[in-house]
C-alpha cells in the first residue's frame, strides 16, 4: 500500500500568490563579493570613515550619560522588555536636525514623523497604506533606487516609469510627470530620490514643486533624501511637510551617520498622513538597541564626529574627480556630484584615441577589480544612460590610494582584455552585466 504524500491537496504554485511567485529575490551587495577582511568595499555607498558616533578605542561611547532620555549606553538588562513603540525622544532629536527653517518658518514636531527599520520599511509602508494592489499605481524615475520596483511588486502594484533627462544632468522631467499623471488616476504616488542613485543628481526644488501643486493628481510625492547630508547644507526639503500635505520625504542613517548596521530609516510627512504610517506599523517596529543608538547619534558631540566624517569624504569625493580623469579609458563623470559615490564611465580605448563609453570594457574593470584586485565597485552599465558605467563609494584616502592604484594598472595594462569573470564563459557577457546590474545598494 503506497503511502499518502504529505500536504493532502497543498500546491505552492496556486496557493501562493502569483506576484510573489513571479519576484526575481532581492540581491544586495555582499551576494556577489563579500568582505574578507582585506577588500576595500566601494558599492554599497556605506560610510567608510565609520559611525558617526564618539567612540573610545575598544568600541564604546564615550562619556556615558545618566540621563535616561538621551542614553549613550545601551543597558542589556532591559532587553527583556519590549520597545518603545513611539519613540518620542528619537523623533523630537530628528526635527532638532531638520528644523533649518530655510524652506519654511515652521517647525516639525514629532507627529510630523514615522521611524522604521531603514527607509525600506517607509517604501513599504505607503504603498500598503495608499495603493490598492491589483489596481493602482506608481510612478518611477530611472535610473533609479531599485527597491521602490522590488516593493512594488511585492505589493501587487503596477509601475509606470518616466525617464529623469538624461540630457540635464539626470534632472527631473515635471512637465512628462505631470502629463503621465493627468492621464492616468490610478498612480497613487511618485517616488523621487534626491540625491539620485545611481545618478548622485539633487533634483531642483522648484521641478519638485511643479509637481506638487498638479491642480488634479491626488497623490502623494515621496522625495528619497538618503543621500541629502553630502549635498550643500540646507538642501533638505524635510521641513517642507510643514508646507506641502501630500509631500513625505524619507531619510536614513544609513549614509552620513555610518550607522547602516542598526537599520534606522525616518519618514516626514504630515501628522495626517505620518498618523496612517504610525497606524498601520507593527507595534515595535524599533529595537531598544537600534533607537538607543540612534538617539545618540543625534547628540551634538557625536553630529559633530558625523560631520567631521562627512568633510573627509567630501575631500576624498574632489580627489577623485580630479584623478580619475587622469586614467586612460575613464571617460565622463554622469549625474551630479551631491552625495558619497560618483558615476563614471569605462571607455573601449582612450579619449584621445575616440574612445567610446563599453558596457563590455566596464564589467570586465568590474570584475577584474574584485576578483584580482580586492576592490569592489558597482556595475550600472544597464541603467538608463548609463552605458559603461560604474558606481563608485568614496573611501577613506587609503582606500581611494588602491582604488587609483589599481584602475590605472588594469587600464594602462590592459588587464581587462581577457577577462571573464567568476565563471568564464559559461554566461554570456549580457546575462553577466544583467546580474551585476541587478544588485541592490
Amino acid at each position: 500500500m503506497s503511502r499518502k504524500a504529505r500536504g493532502g491537496g497543498f500546491c505552492l504554485e496556486s496557493c501562493a500568490r502569483p506576484n510573489i511567485l513571479a519576484l526575481q529575490p532581492y540581491r544586495c551587495a555582499r551576494d556577489d563579493y563579500q568582505d574578507d577582511g582585506t577588500n576595500v568595499l566601494l558599492d554599497a555607498n556605506e560610510n567608510a570613515y565609520g559611525p558617526g558616533l564618539d567612540l573610545q578605542s575598544h568600541g564604546s561611547l564615550t562619556n556615558a550619560s545618566r540621563d535616561p532620555n538621551y542614553p549613550d549606553t545601551i543597558d542589556l538588562r532591559g532587553l527583556n522588555r519590549y520597545p518603545d513603540p513611539h519613540q518620542a525622544v528619537l523623533k523630537q532629536k530628528l526635527c532638532e536636525l531638520r528644523n533649518l527653517h530655510i524652506h519654511t518658518a515652521k517647525d516639525l514636531k514629532p507627529n510630523n514623523l514615522f521611524v522604521g527599520v531603514g527607509s525600506d520599511e517607509a517604501i513599504d509602508a505607503l504603498l500598503r497604506c495608499f495603493c490598492t494592489p491589483a489596481h493602482d499605481k506608481i510612478l518611477t524615475c530611472p535610473p533609479t533606487y531599485g527597491m521602490y520596483a522590488v516593493s512594488a511588486q511585492i505589493n501587487d502594484i503596477a509601475l509606470v516609469k518616466v525617464p529623469l533627462d538624461v540630457n540635464n544632468a539626470f534632472q527631473l522631467q515635471p512637465e512628462a510627470v505631470n502629463a503621465t499623471l493627468s492621464a492616468d488616476p490610478t498612480i497613487k504616488m511618485v517616488y523621487i530620490c534626491s540625491p539620485g542613485n545611481p545618478s548622485g543628481t539633487l533634483i531642483s526644488k522648484a521641478y519638485i514643486q511643479q509637481v506638487l501643486e498638479h491642480p488634479t493628481w491626488n497623490g502623494i510625492v515621496i522625495l528619497d533624501e538618503a543621500y541629502i547630508d553630502f549635498a550643500p547644507d540646507g538642501a533638505s526639503l524635510a521641513e517642507w511637510v510643514t508646507e506641502w500635505p501630500n509631500l513625505v520625504v524619507m531619510q536614513t542613517l544609513s549614509k552620513a551617520f555610518g550607522l547602516a548596521g542598526i537599520r534606522l530609516g525616518a519618514a516626514f510627512a504630515s501628522p495626517q498622513v505620518a498618523g496612517l504610517l504610525n497606524n498601520l506599523k507593527a507595534p515595535y517596529n524599533v529595537s531598544s538597541p537600534t533607537s538607543a543608538l540612534a538617539t545618540a547619534a543625534l547628540k551634538s558631540k557625536n553630529l559633530a564626529v558625523m560631520r567631521s566624517n562627512r568633510e573627509k569624504i567630501l575631500e576624498q569625493r574632489q580627489r577623485m574627480l580630479i584623478e580619475l580623469p587622469k586614467i586612460p579609458r575613464i571617460g565622463r563623470f554622469l549625474g551630479g556630484t551631491n552625495s558619497n559615490f560618483l558615476l563614471v564611465e569605462v571607455l573601449d580605448k582612450p579619449r584621445d584615441e575616440g574612445g567610446r563609453p563599453s558596457n563590455e570594457c566596464a564589467m570586465a574593470l568590474y570584475e577584474a577589480l574584485a576578483e584580482t584586485r580586492g576592490v569592489v565597485v558597482r556595475f550600472r552599465g544597464k541603467e538608463l544612460g548609463c552605458e559603461g558605467c560604474l558606481r563608485i563609494t568614496v573611501g577613506t584616502s587609503k582606500e581611494v590610494d588602491r582604488l587609483l592604484i589599481e584602475i590605472r594598472s588594469l587600464l594602462q595594462g590592459d588587464g581587462i582584455a581577457d577577462h571573464k569573470g567568476i565563471n568564464g564563459t559559461e554566461k554570456s557577457e549580457d546575462q553577466r552585466e544583467r546580474e551585476a546590474n541587478g544588485v541592490m545598494a
